[in-house]
């Protein structure tokens, strides 16, 4: 279904500049996009490339200067993206009823409308709310909780007695309630420490495909609602993470650390254990952090500093050679002197 370029401004609360009767179709990359089609500019790093876009139309950030191109300047572009994507791009189709192929336990109670793919093992006393939908091939563990409006993928494992809140997405190889890495060493062997806690998922959470959520050696591993975990994303057990939290690709988060709300976790971030990240901080991409992270602070660098600080690092750094041969040098100049002094 298409929509005037005057609709779509009208839908995303953003102002129009030129052709408001331009006929959109669809939707595209600024590299990739076509006549009929509108894009999006979320940086002003990407600038040339709009020069060389055949969209009909793009969709631009507040301060952003364009060549003669329609456009709809909003606040916030990519947002403003995917509301028209919603109306553009036709919904994935969704299985739908109960494969015959599935092996449902003793006292598995569905809500209305799930749908089960082909292959799903579902063991005893599973619970699972209205409407959501688990592709083939997953496992779902004893006496676990899944809410209402959830997409679960293929090959997703959830162990026993986790617990998962409304409109969660779970992307394919995500493993929830793994053992805890815990051991206890004597005279040189490793003895595993039980790990009889769970994993607890809160609404409105989405997981990457292949992250790993640990169970909690006591208690509850937790992810608060509304966070978003990335691809290939390690969480250690009794981990407990805010709302509204960003993690991005292969970080690695070590036990009974507490991550506080809207906080950002970049790609590659490492975070040793039983330290707390306070709420709205942010954490450089590849940032060893050693210790814990006041509230509202940007750190990165190995160890993770205030990023101010880690940055004149740096660049202090990057001068070494030049400032070890400058003290070679002196260090010959004041021999020759000696020498001369003799």
């Amino acid at each position: 279904m298409g929509m005037t370029l005057k609709k779509i401004a009208e839908l995303v609360g953003g102002e129009l500049s030129g052709d408001s009767n331009i006929a959109i179709e669809g939707v595209g990359s600024l590299i990739e996009a076509e006549k009929g089609e509108i894009t999006f500019l979320a940086s002003s790093r990407h600038r040339s490339q709009v020069l060389k876009t055949k969209a009909s139309a793009i969709i631009i950030g507040e301060g952003v200067e364009l060549p003669e191109i329609p456009s709809i300047r909003t606040k916030n572009p990519y947002l403003a993206f995917a509301q028209v994507m919603k109306v553009l791009v036709p919904p994935k189709k969704l299985p739908r009823g109960i494969d015959k192929t599935s092996i449902l336990g003793k006292g598995v109670k569905l809500g209305k409308d799930v749908a089960i793919g082909a292959y799903v093992v579902i063991e005893k006393g599973v619970v699972i709310g209205d409407k959501t939908v688990i592709f083939s091939g997953t496992y779902i563990g004893d006496k676990a909780v899944i809410g209402k409006d959830g997409l679960i993928y293929s090959n997703v494992t959830v162990r026993e007695e986790v617990i998962i809140g409304d409109n969660v997405i779970i992307h394919p190889g995500a493993v929830i309630g793994a053992d805890g890495f815990g051991y206890a060493t004597e005279k040189g062997k490793h003895h595993k420490i039980p790990q009889a806690g769970t994993v607890e998922i809160e609404k409105g959470v989405e997981i990457g495909a292949n992250v790993t959520i640990d169970r909690a050696t006591i208690g509850k591993t937790l992810i608060g609602e509304g966070t978003k975990i990335d691809n290939l994303v390690q969480i250690g057990h009794n981990v407990r993470i805010g709302k509204n939290c960003l993690i991005v690709s292969q970080v690695g988060i070590s036990g009974s650390t507490v991550i506080g709300d809207n906080v950002i976790l970049a790609g590659q971030a490492g975070l040793v254990d039983h330290i707390t990240v306070g709420d709205n901080a942010i954490v450089g991409a590849q940032a060893g952090v050693t210790k814990s992270v006041p509230a509202n602070t940007t750190v990165s660098g190995y160890p993770a500093r205030e990023h101010k600080i880690a940055q004149k690092i740096d660049a202090q750094l990057i001068r070494l050679p030049k400032l070890y041969e400058q003290i070679k040098k002196l260090k010959q100049d004041i021999v020759k002197r000696g020498e001369k002094t003799k």
